[in-house]
């Protein structure tokens, strides 16, 4: 291959955690390699690739499988966390490597394994096979930042008081990633997203989905320890630079869009009037919390729309969904077209539990929230909503009863439709929408980090 006056085209093997909030992130960024001119094949889960529905957007991505020793039920059929990581951790490496040898001996091989920061083992792989290695986190600077210092022992857990981190805010414990102020709730994912962190010094490069601008001290202070690099939104290109034709879904779902009825709904109400409410694919709320947050949008007198998937809806309240009140203010569907509805002039508010990727959706489409974080890292992200890019608000939480109150959610649905505070959030709304942008633009610091990486790639090959 060294004789040839044509260089060989780098070709990424890019694995994802086999859930739906990262197999999207990851899908988009090997859109963007694929752009550049990198050969991409995208690898998850034989469980995960079972479930999912519709098909890449994009067809020169190859999608490939490795086991992780649930094949017909993932963690769901592991019986716990433990279970599934421990047989994940074994069974993983394994099968990579078997799918690394095929595609050797095939061709093209592969000359880089960018690995979601969850699966820490793949870069014994591709260190195995002599293969470029980067690190994919899904999550932003400040929640890296957070279990990097668990990880090297900077930072004493549980956390009890305020916390002053190299770059972020003053973060007090209702601020922090739940799994390290309360880490008995899940040991065997606090575990994971510590150990994210054991192996980076031996990583080629650290891609962030990020932006550099949401974040910049964070990500200079990382820049400094580690080959760090920002390259998000990885949001579909037609709600961002719109360089990547016909990029207008992320292209695989676990559940069905109501897209038809969802978007006619939409169309027939008032500019900036409806409140969208999404709490992801996985966050479980207390039916406490399901009745209040019902009985405050029906007591706002806002237009809504609701997602709550099928395997929620037995928490509503009683009636709640097929009566007259709210046949007439609202419309609840089990999933839905999210970057159309958040694009969709007659949306005024995103009420969300602040997962990195609904944070992001919103940020890139100049969406103002409410904030409601559940657990893992978004109470960090809601931290960042409301004081640092101040384009939301955190409703207080009832300590008694630990959910937000109908009366509490009531007064700030008021408070953010209201003129005043909206034409201000709306405002830095519009100010970060321009900077997410402008980063994945031509030239842009997300741009310039995906152009620099991919030239280290040909360089290698």
């Amino acid at each position: 291959m060294e004789n040839s006056s044509e260089p060989l085209q780098p070709h990424c093997l890019v694995l994802s955690y086999p859930t739906q909030g990262h197999m999207n992130p990851t899908l988009q960024f090997c859109k963007r390699l694929l752009h550049k001119g990198v050969k991409v094949t995208l690898v998850t889960a034989k469980s995960m690739s079972k479930t999912l529905h519709g098909s890449s957007s994009c067809t020169s991505i190859a999608l490939e499988a490795i086991s992780d020793g649930f094949d017909d039920g993932g963690i769901g059929a592991a019986g716990s966390p433990e279970a599934y990581i421990e047989r994940f951790w074994k069974v993983g490496p394994e099968t990579l490597s078997e799918l690394v040898k095929r595609l050797i001996s095939s061709g093209p091989p592969p000359t880089c394994i960018v690995y979601d920061s969850f699966l820490p083992w793949a870069l014994d792989v591709a260190r195995n096979f002599g293969l470029v290695a980067a690190a994919f986190f899904t999550m932003s600077c400040a929640v890296n930042s957070v279990f990097y210092h668990c990880q090297k022992g900077w930072l004493e857990v549980p956390v009890k008081k305020q916390v002053l981190l190299p770059g972020v805010p003053p973060l007090e414990p209702q601020d922090m990633p739940s799994l390290v102020c309360d880490v008995g709730t899940y040991p065997a994912f606090t575990g994971m997203l510590v150990n994210q962190f054991s192996n980076l010094d031996k990583v080629d490069w650290v891609l962030c989905n990020t932006v550099y601008e949401l974040d910049p001290e964070v990500a200079d202070w990382f820049m400094k320890i580690l080959p760090f690099r920002t390259i998000g939104p990885t949001v579909p290109s037609t709600y961002l630079d719109s360089r990547l034709e016909q990029d207008k879904e992320y292209g695989f779902s676990i559940f069905e869009p109501d897209h038809d009825t969802t978007m006619r709904w939409l169309s027939t109400k008032p500019k900036g009037s409806v409140v969208y409410v999404s709490f992801g694919s996985m966050a479980e709320l207390k039916t406490d919390q399901m009745h209040e947050l019902a009985m405050g949008l029906k007591r706002s007198n806002c237009y809504f729309l609701w997602v709550v998937r099928s395997s929620e809806a037995e928490k509503l309240p009683q009636g709640f969904a097929n009566c007259t009140e709210t046949s007439q203010k609202g419309l609840i569907v089990t999933w839905c077209p999210q970057l159309e509805v958040l694009a969709h002039g007659a949306l005024g508010l995103f009420v969300t539990h602040c997962g990195w990727n609904s944070t992001l959706e919103a940020l890139s489409l100049g969406v103002p929230m409410l904030a409601i974080p559940q657990w893992t890292d978004q109470a960090t992200n809601a931290k960042y909503i409301m004081d640092v890019w101040k384009m939301g608000l955190r409703p207080l939480v009832d300590e008694e009863r630990g959910v937000v109150t109908s009366e509490e959610i009531e007064h700030c649905l008021r408070k953010v439709m209201e003129e005043e505070t909206r034409k201000k959030m709306k405002e830095n709304a519009g100010k970060w929408r321009k900077i997410t942008k402008d980063a994945v633009g031509e030239g842009g610091s997300s741009d310039r980090n995906i152009e620099e990486f991919v030239a280290k790639l040909g360089a290698r090959t």
